[in-house]
């Protein structure tokens, strides 16, 4: 929701959720939409049922966000924590930009966790203990602010923020908290890279860190900070 608060503009042509998930923001974008078609796209069929539940979207399209591309252009192209899973942002902000509609606004979040220690361990640690065994290519990366900035910022109205939110994770049996929101998500091409009892070691040593790092409460719960970048490029 903080992202669609900060689109203050979009052009005539459809409302695209980029990688919509299960279509949490489906309905948000509808209200915004003002009788626009709002699409959501996905890779995963099993989301896209769910996005298709939630009556937001106008229609849903199956797709690698690689490969789509608008059937007519956009108003507004919204991408919320989809794109840093893609490579070569250099190449693919640049082309989403060019999709949109006079008047359009391309409105995206990325994590930008990668340099705190719940993100940048898993790969210190595996590449520590296991080296080369490990494509770091694999894990989710995004450019630096001030890349960002130059590629977009000649290409129209440019305004770029981060926000780092606390969150609360609850206790886990038998883990660090950070460990159990991390390995499913950022940690998973590094896991996936490895053998069971090396899985085993690597997870262990990351726990140690953790408990350092982010220390738990009485409760079992830890306060943790995640930092997110936002942009919006309106042209």
């Amino acid at each position: 929701m903080d992202l669609l608060n900060a689109v203050g503009q979009m052009g005539a042509g459809d409302v695209v959720d980029l990688g919509c998930g299960a279509g949490q923001m489906g309905a948000a974008l509808a209200e915004r939409a003002m009788g626009r078609d709002v699409i959501g796209v996905d890779a995963s069929p099993a989301m896209l049922e769910k996005a298709r539940a939630s009556k937001g979207y106008s229609s849903v399209q199956q797709a690698d966000i690689r490969d789509w591309h608008p059937r007519r252009a956009p108003g507004l192209i919204y991408s919320n924590a989809a794109l840093h899973w893609l490579p070569d942002h250099a190449a693919l902000m640049p082309r989403l930009a060019a999709m949109l509609g006079k008047g359009g606004t391309l409105a995206v979040q990325l994590p930008h966790q990668n340099n705190a220690p719940s993100h940048r361990m898993w790969l210190t640690l595996a590449d520590d203990l296991f080296p080369g065994r490990v494509d770091l290519r694999g894990t989710p990366g995004i450019l630096s602010p001030v890349e960002y900035d130059t590629l977009m910022a000649p290409r129209g109205r440019f305004r770029m923020w981060e926000t780092e939110y606390y969150q609360r994770l609850g206790a886990e049996a038998d883990s660090h908290p950070v460990r159990r929101y991390t390995e499913s998500t950022y940690a998973r091409p590094v896991l996936d890279a490895l053998e069971p009892d090396e899985r085993a070691e690597l997870i262990a040593r990351y726990e140690e860190v953790m408990n350092s790092a982010y220390p738990v409460r009485a409760d079992g719960s830890v306060l943790f900070p995640f930092r997110r970048l936002f942009f919006t490029l309106t042209v």
